[in-house]
């Protein structure tokens, strides 16, 4: 899969932004800044403004680093199949990292965390999409359903990435429905169990299709 600075030049600036906002708002920031939230939206931990660099870092850059370790050092470069859904896919993770920076950015900036309805159906809408994916991605060492199960058989990869795109999908829905219906903490729990299930499930999957198919053969 061939990178031209020219094609990858749109995700390079959304990647910088959350960086460019961070500058912009820099002497505005205290010393200490909040860094973590309860499930009431409470700050229940404080850090060195310089430690929201390292937040910008662990999510855009890494996830743009992650897509373009996946293109270079697929061995057996499947993720070529993908062609141009490859591209896109890589264009909405690293746009969702970035506004998830941007978001931690501003509630940090403002010490102010009263509605994470944004959040639910931000990752709500990722989920749909990333399902809507999950059908093309061939099998690869970096993103995906990635167990000892799927990454053995690529059978057993294609039918657990259908099944596993499907129920994102649907808690993806699930979830932008529930920010919108419950705008406050009330949905954090069934929003973080939503979570497990969306990523236990898929590799229990995997595990028992894995068997069928190995009694058939």
């Amino acid at each position: 899969m061939k990178l031209t600075l020219r094609k990858e030049l749109p995700i390079i600036g959304i990647v910088l932004t959350p960086f460019v906002y961070l500058a912009v708002i820099w002497n505005s920031l205290p010393e200490r800044v909040p860094i973590h939230w309860n499930l009431k939206g409470e700050i229940d931990d404080w850090g060195s403004k310089y430690s929201l660099f390292i937040l910008l870092f662990m999510l855009p850059v890494l996830m743009y680093v992650i897509m373009l370790a996946a293109s270079k050092l697929d061995p057996k470069k499947r993720m070529d199949l993908m062609g141009g859904k490859f591209y896109q896919l890589k264009f909405f993770l690293v746009l969702f990292m970035s506004l998830v920076a941007l978001f931690i950015l501003y509630i940090t900036k403002n010490q102010f965390f009263s509605n994470p309805s944004l959040i639910y159906v931000t990752v709500g809408v990722l989920l749909m999409v990333f399902g809507n994916y999950f059908k093309v991605i061939q099998p690869n060492y970096f993103i995906g359903i990635r167990t000892p199960w799927t990454l053995e058989n690529i059978e057993v990869w294609k039918v657990t990435h259908a099944f596993a795109g499907q129920l994102w999908f649907i808690g993806g829905v699930i979830i932008v429905l529930g920010g919108l219906i419950f705008p406050d903490f009330t949905f954090s729990k069934a929003f973080i169990g939503i979570g497990f299930t969306l990523a236990f499930v898929p590799i229990v999957y995997s595990y028992i299709k894995f068997k069928e198919i190995e009694k058939k053969s």
